[in-house]
């Protein structure tokens, strides 16, 4: 009888450390391409010839990710992704050591999924996909102007909390919030995003809408503009810069895309405010309207041919001493082909041309400034990308 009864206590054990499955994936993408342009570094710039890993359709990377079966459709899950500069072996993302994310949480299939850390914003979940960028798989010279909107994924939450819904035929949501730590104010530094999207067949639709205070902080990796591990500033070049002082951010976008056989078509719009600007501005707001479109068409299996069309406008803010400055029309064309010599392993080439006018944030005259890539010596910028991406 005892032997039988210890022979059942085995055999239950046994069962319940098999009914409690756990795997960890280590994975990564390495994205290295020599990359020229043809004015960069501002009024003492010139021709500017890289190897870059940062910037490409996917920012080189490496992490792991693991679940753990906690029963009845329920899981312990984890994420741990950070971004490599494999030119130098530094970290990306401003020296962050898992600058691009790094969470845990449980995931139901029934009710969704709760995680902690730093992490994507809705942005990046429900509105990118319909984005030039997001939807046609193109690298930094695809994103919309300086990233004004974070559809490129400049940017991390820290300190955050996120719900993401399961997928309610075809319908999809969530929100996150990050908390901004700063003693005896429990908004500053704090910020929150939802969104919500629809697929079904050929339609894919998306909306976000994300909004920060004091986005910009003294304190090296909190706030938003300067959630990185060094502090800098996102807000570093004339398009933007000017409005360091704004203590209120927010963006609210939307856009369509559609699949006809090989082609694959998108468009979106995004306004994007820098509210309740100090100092000379006298709380003023500058505000930013982004319209795209873009097509990607499949000539083989292997082989992929991508455009796109991108418009930004920032309207005028009155400076107290009655200057206006911010007035700025950026119109860029980006151009892309990707062949993939396996699954895992593709080759392509990208262009980008933008042209700006009018005048920058700083009250001087509208420079381009292609994926925040830096400030041309010029009002015209044209950028070239050849590059090799493999996936592990």
């Amino acid at each position: 009888m005892k032997k039988t009864t210890l022979a059942l206590a085995v055999l239950g054990v046994m069962a319940t450390e098999a009914h409690a499955q756990s795997s960890v994936t280590l994975y990564g993408i390495i994205d290295e391409g020599v990359q020229f342009l043809n004015n960069s570094g501002g009024t003492t710039g010139g021709k500017k010839v890289t190897l870059d890993s940062t910037s490409g359709i996917n920012g080189s990377r490496w992490g792991f990710k693991g679940s753990e079966d906690l029963g009845g459709g329920l899981q312990a899950i984890f994420t741990m992704e950070s971004g490599i500069n494999i030119n130098n072996g530094q970290f990306a993302q401003g020296g962050t050591a898992f600058g691009r994310q790094i969470f845990v949480g449980l995931n139901s299939t029934k009710v969704g999924s709760l995680t902690f850390g730093r992490q994507y914003d809705s942005i990046t979940y429900f509105l990118q996909p319909v984005t030039s960028q997001g939807a046609q798989a193109g690298s930094t010279l695809f994103i919309h102007p300086a990233d004004l909107d974070n559809t490129g994924n400049s940017l991390r939450l820290n300190n955050s909390v996120r719900y993401m819904s399961p997928n309610f035929a075809g319908v999809t949501f969530g929100g996150t919030y990050s908390l901004g730590g700063v003693a005896g104010n429990t908004t500053a530094n704090s910020g929150y995003s939802v969104g919500a999207a629809y697929s079904n067949g050929p339609i894919l639709l998306g909306a976000a809408y994300e909004y920060f205070k004091n986005p910009t902080s003294a304190t090296a990796g909190s706030g938003f503009f300067t959630s990185n591990a060094n502090g800098a500033s996102v807000l570093a070049n004339s398009l933007n810069k000017g409005y360091a002082s704004a203590t209120a951010y927010q963006v609210f976008g939307g856009g369509a895309g559609y699949t006809i056989g090989s082609l694959s078509l998108t468009t979106s719009y995004t306004n994007i405010q820098y509210a309740n600007l100090s100092g000379a501005f006298a709380g003023g707001t500058a505000r930013f309207s982004n319209v795209d479109v873009a097509a990607k068409y499949a000539v083989s299996p292997s082989l992929f041919v991508m455009a796109a069309y991108d418009y930004l406008k920032g309207s005028s803010v009155t400076q107290a001493n009655g200057q206006s400055v911010g007035n700025q029309h950026y119109n860029q064309v980006s151009l892309m082909t990707d062949y993939f010599l396996s699954k895992r392993t593709d080759v392509y080439l990208e262009g980008a041309y933008q042209r700006a006018s009018g005048t920058s944030s700083t009250g001087a005259g509208a420079v381009a400034d292609i994926g925040n890539l830096g400030d041309s010596t010029n009002n015209h910028q044209f950028a070239i990308r050849a590059a090799l991406r493999h996936r592990f």
